[in-house]
């Protein structure tokens, strides 16, 4: 099996040295540097992680962002890509790509699409797509879940997949690679090279739903 977490995980972890920790994210007001702290704290401080997720338990979190963030840029990104402590089951290849891959795939972009501009900044391999793929039809249900309207993915091969049947409000379906939709899905549609082929008022519905599992 392809170690794909790893792989993204170097890959970002270049990224993040490259653009320096003041750099911009899509998830602003974060930076390089905060992006790197979430994901440790994610990782590494089961104690505090659960603030990532319950809103009244977030200043658990946000100490342990802080904690991470002031420690050296390189120390941070070097803790980012050592992985997963000994003590996680994360430490196994597949278990990695199950839990990590595709949070590390979309904070990646978040860092390279940090100017807000629309479209890649990288070529995907097709290991990666096809990962990403799999993700979509595992997941997509829950991550468009609030959506109003039927959603259909199609990539420019052809294939597709229904992650939220129709709501008697119209569908809408969505043209795109599959890492172009991960981003659709997780909620960063400003910036992702998709086609939404639907009624306006339809396309309108699913641009106002907020998606992601969050």
């Amino acid at each position: 099996m392809t170690h794909l977490a790893k792989l993204e995980r170097d890959a970002l972890c270049d990224t993040f040295l490259a653009v320096g920790p003041d750099a911009p994210t899509l998830c602003s007001p974060w930076t390089a540097r905060d992006l790197a702290a979430h994901l440790l704290v994610r990782e590494r401080r089961p104690d505090l992680a659960p603030g990532i997720w319950l809103p009244p338990l977030a200043p658990l979190a946000e100490r342990g962002m802080r904690g991470y963030a002031a420690r050296s840029w390189p120390e941070v990104v070097d803790l980012v890509r050592g992985g997963p402590p000994p003590w996680s089951p994360a430490r196994v290849a597949s278990v990695d790509n199950a839990v990590n891959l595709l949070e590390l795939f979309i904070h990646h972009e978040d860092v390279l699409r940090g100017d807000e501009q629309v479209g890649p900044r990288r070529e995907i391999s097709d290991h990666l797509s096809a990962a990403l793929w799999k993700s979509l039809r595992r997941a997509g249900k829950l991550h468009f879940r609030r959506s109003p309207v039927g959603v259909v993915l199609e990539t420019p091969s052809g294939r597709t997949a229904d992650v939220r049947s129709g709501t008697g409000h119209g569908t809408v379906i969505l043209r795109g690679t599959p890492s172009e939709l991960v981003l659709v899905a997780s909620g960063r549609r400003r910036v992702a090279d998709v086609e939404a082929v639907g009624s306006e008022d339809a396309v309108a519905a699913l641009w106002s739903a907020e998606l992601g599992l969050t």
